[in-house]
């Protein structure tokens, strides 16, 4: 992936994107590791591949239960294939469900994932490239690829597995001596930071890893009334399907370890390209009546359904024996028939992996437009938390949809058209051994009416005001605790404002946010930039400035008695601004650097001295009170210091208008523990008409 960093990194990083890298075809080498020379250095010197970005040591492990000389992780041992057996083989006569058995590790969520991976050869091998084994030019060093927050990445690993009494500890074949699962896993746990934490998570967090796809998930308890339609239409198209059972009396938003996985068998006859599997939804004559049934399959191969139409049920002999044989055909060890009601009550919740854009419209054959923003929360300047934080909610980034068309369905009479909006935070099990997780995400829709339009077309980000007098016309169903929330959306044409946002201000993460529109559509970002202007006073400065130049008679005076050159160096400049500003009580200061009245200097001096005279002090110094009543109005808890989202609101007050990246940079250099006090919001200013005076 590409390397983290400042602005710098992120404009490089899209000049990569541009030219294509991190897509199918070329992935991003992760840290930097190139599989191809890596291995080509490895056979030339005759030694095996030990992998140093993912050492064979205690902390890839894991950090709590499986943390460094905790009781699970004492005595393991790092060992080859060729030193746990004789004949180790990579994949054996393709790769199948009984290559996955779940080890001591709660990530069967991703196991899942894995087994439906066997289903499909095509989506296997771009996961795990072919010409891999322990025999031609076996070097210690395999890689992996995976679809990565909207880019392919390439990951290295050398095959030194974790073993604990001369038993793979994680992920083993049932035979013994395949190995591509393990190794499989290895390399996902080193692109999530440690084993430990893959622990807990969702189906379709594995389905999209492997796919590129975009993610659907359905609350059984609450389902569409047509979603057996969407299940054959899904099945149909080759999505990945995903079921699973709460089996703990602990229901959080995030799937818990104990949850149960399971995946709907595949297609043969409807779809060529799958070479295994079966008849998946079927509907049976049972005694008068169509029943609907739906065939799944337990990755682990060992729990089936017992009740009816299960594999020995007594329902089966009352149907028609061909039918009856062809549903039966080759039924493998964990597979089975239930009623689609019964599927209902007993499971609780369906994820749906969609492969390409198109097969997300129930209706429609037609392809959807993909486009996907790269964006940051960042405390203090995007990072605004949800509408129930009208304060800040307007600080979080902000991106315009313009829905042109309408959808072609003959059988709807609503005017409205199809999308897809799906959010989701980066890189977040990575901050596990830190303490932190997923962040609860969500997102907001708004309509951008006639009175906003023209703010709109010059890409200006809106703000609080907006937000306090417009509703949502659409949202993501709820804010959860995943990595993604997508929601399927039906409106009217027109231009509509997505804002995504952590549920609580200040939480920081970077995410992406794809939009899937079935019709062409415009999208962009909106920022609260222009062009760079110089500030415009408001109408309170000149209100006071009959004071400011009453007082102002007396600077001569002031000058002279203090300064005989008739000029203020850097120095005595420090001396008299640091000397107002300890008068003034209710203001928190340090007092003004060296460094800050140099640039205060240099802003204001026009003849080159490096001095201030008494004309170019006496405009300073008139910056400086109106900075200071704005300062005083926008400290709104009156606490003699202002927070970040408060210096936002003041610098506009004072004439600036800036983009997100600005904003961010300048809480990052000028906040202290999230506050600013006096003179760094000075100093700021000083600095932004600098900027925009040049």
């Amino acid at each position: 992936m590409y390397p983290a960093g400042g602005i710098s990194a992120s404009i490089h990083a899209n000049r990569l994107r541009a030219e294509g890298m991190g897509s199918k075809d070329q992935a991003v080498h992760f840290n930097n590791q190139d599989y191809e020379a890596l291995k080509q250095e490895c056979v030339e010197s005759g030694s095996l591949f030990e992998d140093p970005c993912f050492p064979a040591e205690p902390p890839s492990l894991g950090f709590k239960e499986l943390a460094p000389y905790s009781s699970k992780t004492r005595d393991v041992e790092w060992m080859r294939p060729t030193e746990l057996t004789d004949d180790p083989q990579f994949i054996v006569g393709g790769a199948t469900r009984t290559d996955i058995c779940q080890g001591a590790l709660g990530d069967c969520w991703l196991l899942a994932a894995i087994g439906s991976l066997t289903l499909n050869e095509r989506l296997l091998h771009r996961v795990v490239p072919h010409g891999q084994s322990f025999q031609d030019d076996y070097a210690g060093i395999f890689h992996f690829q995976f679809w990565q927050f909207g880019e392919w990445v390439d990951v290295v690993i050398d095959d030194r597995l974790p073993v604990k009494d001369g038993e793979l500890m994680f992920v083993h074949s049932a035979e013994g001596n395949e190995f591509w699962s393990a190794l499989l896993e290895k390399a996902y746990a080193k692109l999530n930071g440690s084993y430990e934490a893959l622990s807990g998570g969702s189906t379709t967090e594995g389905f999209e890893d492997f796919t590129g796809g975009v993610s659907e998930m359905y609350e059984l308890r609450k389902a569409p009334r047509n979603l057996y339609r969407i299940i054959s239409k899904a099945l149909e198209r080759g999505s990945l399907l995903g079921c699973s059972i709460d089996v703990g009396a602990n229901k959080n938003h995030e799937h818990t370890t104990q949850d149960q996985y399971y995946i709907l068998t595949r297609p043969l006859t409807l779809i060529s390209l799958f070479i295994s599997g079966h008849s998946y939804l079927h509907a049976v004559d049972y005694h008068g009546d169509m029943v609907r049934l739906i065939r799944i399959r337990n990755p682990w191969g060992q729990v089936e359904w017992t009740g009816a139409w299960s594999d020995n049920a007594p329902e089966w002999d009352d149907i028609d024996p061909s039918e009856r044989e062809d549903l039966h055909l080759q039924m493998e060890d964990g597979e089975f028939w239930m009623s689609f009601s019964d599927f209902m009550r007993q499971f609780s919740r369906l994820e749906i992996c969609n492969l390409t854009p198109d097969v997300l419209s129930e209706d429609s054959l037609s392809h959807w437009n993909t486009i996907k923003f790269y964006g940051t929360w960042r405390r203090g300047s995007t990072a605004g938390g949800c509408r129930n934080h009208p304060n800040t909610f307007w600080i979080n980034p902000q991106y315009k949809i313009t829905l042109l068309e309408e959808d072609d369905d003959p059988e709807d009479d609503e005017v409205a058209c199809s999308f897809l909006v799906a959010l989701m935070q980066k890189d977040r099990r990575r901050y596990r051994r830190q303490g932190q997780d997923m962040h609860t995400i969500g997102f907001a829709l708004y309509e951008v009416r006639t009175e906003m339009e023209n703010q709109c077309c010059q890409n200006v980000h809106l703000k609080k005001n907006f937000f306090l007098s417009h509703s949502s016309c659409a949202r993501s169903e709820t804010f959860i605790n995943l990595r993604e929330v997508s929601t399927r959306l039906r409106l009217p044409p027109g231009e509509y404002l997505i804002v995504p946002s952590t549920f609580e201000p200040g939480k920081e993460a970077d995410f992406v946010l794809r939009v899937f529109t079935e019709k062409q559509s415009e999208t962009e970002y909106v920022i609260n930039f222009r062009k760079y202007l110089k500030p415009k006073y408001p109408k309170w400065f000149y209100e006071i400035k009959k004071v400011v130049l009453t007082w102002a008679k007396n600077l001569h005076v002031l000058f002279s008695v203090l300064f005989q050159d008739m000029e203020i160096s850097i120095r005595e400049l420090r001396t008299i601004l640091n000397r107002v500003v300890s008068r003034h009580q209710d203001l928190k200061t340090d007092g003004f650097s060296i460094e800050s009245c140099r640039t205060m200097v240099n802003l204001m001096d026009k003849d080159g001295s490096a001095r201030l005279g008494m004309v170019e002090f006496q405009i300073l110094w008139n910056k400086i009170r109106k900075w200071l009543v704005i300062f005083r109005q926008f400290d709104l808890d009156k606490s003699g210091a202002m927070s970040s989202y408060e210096m936002r609101l003041a610098v506009e007050a004072a004439g600036f208008k800036l983009n997100n990246t600005l904003n961010q940079i300048l809480v990052a250099r000028y906040a202290e523990n999230e506050m600013i006090d006096f003179d760094n919001f000075i100093c700021c200013l000083v600095k932004l008409e600098a900027m925009f005076s040049e």
